[in-house]
């Protein structure tokens, strides 16, 4: 552990891999990145097995709802190493699930029943964006567990920490819709930069689709009327609409993956700035892990530019749902932003 926590001190700093490194601080670099995905791979059971927990629940519950888990990408955990007090070996999400459900109440019923018995301890404080958004418009619901190992042989992996995220289809759409116009125009909106006339318009949709789910909106969010002129007014002044439906008309992808995967649950999807997105299939989480290993150091070694993540679904056909920001996929998002725009409500149906 105590490697654990120096590896997160030195991926925090702004390079490791620069034109001017030392054979010895590239071996060095290489020792960080090795510890690094090592611990990140010690998380892979206990997010499989919350993963399977998760679903228990839903189907003794008899709730509709998609499943998806993906180990945190190394650029995503260098950035929050940086932007945050945690350090490597205390970091909530490194193991990854997310539920994505029809409504409000599904979330609120399966969030209960793992509340009242669920195999994996709960940490005491869940973050609740629901109730409670971020200023951004982000809404979700947060639980973390700390797994509890039911074997001798995984007694080892006591305590690491998997982090879950329960959401509504709409709000799905919102935060993928946020993260596929941050790919398109090269800007970071998830973490609030970019343009402002974009942020603004994600604040205000956030706060239409609490509206329609009877939730709360985020703090100085203006009355709906309000919300709906000013959302007018952006989607006139950039062409907003056109260009969420330009996104998936750019975003080139396979059209026959789905039908070449076989039996695999684990894809390794990579999104270039050319828009070009591949989609490679592997039967086991550690196969597709040496791959992710493999591309993110070429992207530590500016030799891709490429934006790349491991998941896991049960059925291919799910790929696009779960992870639609990779496939410029934003129609529910931008359907629901042309009828706000003329008066109508919003919809959880595409």
């Amino acid at each position: 552990m105590n490697a654990v926590r120096k590896a997160g001190e030195r991926l925090a700093k702004p390079m490791l891999f620069g034109p001017d490194i030392t054979a010895g601080q590239y071996v060095d670099a290489l020792e960080i990145f090795s510890i690094a995905n090592s611990w990140r791979a010690s998380h892979f059971l206990p997010m499989r097995s919350v993963q399977f927990s998760v679903g228990h629940h839903m189907r003794a519950l008899r709730l509709k709802g998609d499943m998806a888990s993906r180990p945190k990408r190394m650029a995503s955990i260098r950035r929050k190493l940086r932007e945050s007090t945690t350090n490597l070996d205390t970091m909530n999400d490194i193991g990854g699930c997310r539920v994505v459900m029809p409504d409000i109440k599904s979330v609120r019923s399966l969030l209960a029943s793992m509340r009242d018995n669920f195999p994996h301890e709960i940490h005491p404080r869940e973050f609740n964006y629901i109730d409670e958004p971020k200023p951004d418009g982000y809404r979700s619901h947060h639980i973390v567990f700390q797994y509890r190992p039911r074997a001798a042989d995984t007694e080892a992996l006591e305590g690491r920490r998997i982090e879950l995220q329960v959401r509504t289809t709409l709000q799905h759409s919102w935060a993928t819709a946020v993260e596929a116009v941050g790919l398109f125009r090269r800007q970071d909106l998830k973490h609030g930069k970019g343009e402002q006339d974009w942020l603004r318009l994600f604040q205000l949709m956030s706060a239409e689709f609490a509206h329609i789910e009877q939730c709360s909106v985020h703090i100085g969010a203006p009355d709906h009327n309000d919300r709906v002129q000013e959302l007018r007014d952006i989607d006139r002044r950039i062409g907003a609409t056109s260009i969420l439906e330009d996104i998936k008309n750019i975003t080139l992808s396979s059209k026959n993956f789905a039908q070449s995967t076989g039996k695999s649950r684990y894809y390794f999807i990579q999104y270039s700035n050319d828009h070009n997105v591949t989609v490679e299939p592997f039967r086991t989480l550690m196969s597709g892990a040496r791959k992710l290993e493999d591309i993110e150091k070429k992207i530590e070694l500016r030799d891709s530019d490429a934006k790349a993540v491991l998941v896991e679904v049960d059925k291919v056909e799910k790929l696009v749902e779960m992870y639609p920001n990779y496939f410029g996929n934003v129609s529910l998002f931008v359907r629901n932003l042309k009828s706000i725009c003329t008066g109508k409500a919003a919809s959880n149906t595409v």
